[in-house]
């Protein structure tokens, strides 16, 4: 949100990355908008962070006979048998498997669980 801590940050990395490109207005924004030391220029490059590139949770696809008929969140790297189960255990699926057992169940790592019944 406008104001808060991450908003300013995220101001501060885009003026960063602009002073090279826009030196008199990254200055300026800088000093004057932001209340910041003089000068930019002086200001090391913005850094990665590699844990907020990161995902939280996967969302897959479950199909049952090539249709869709829900999705699963997971957190990243499940197993292919955690799908399995996740998949199997969906509102969706269990709708369309009426107690009935599956014949087949492909997990495609990372992409989607097909289910055939």
């Amino acid at each position: 949100a406008r104001g808060s801590e991450a908003w300013e940050e995220a101001v501060e990395i885009y003026l960063r990355m602009m002073a090279p490109v826009t030196p008199h207005i990254a200055e300026e924004m800088w000093s004057v908008k932001m209340g910041k030391p003089y000068s930019i220029h002086t200001q090391t490059w913005p850094q990665v962070d590699e844990d907020a590139t990161r995902e939280d949770t996967i969302v897959l696809p479950v199909q049952v006979n090539g249709k869709l008929r829900d999705r699963i969140e997971l957190p990243p790297g499940f197993s292919d048998e955690e799908a399995r189960e996740a998949a199997l255990a969906s509102e969706g699926v269990r709708r369309f498997l009426n107690g009935k057992s599956p014949r087949k169940v492909i997990v495609v790592p990372g992409k989607l669980v097909n289910i055939v019944i």
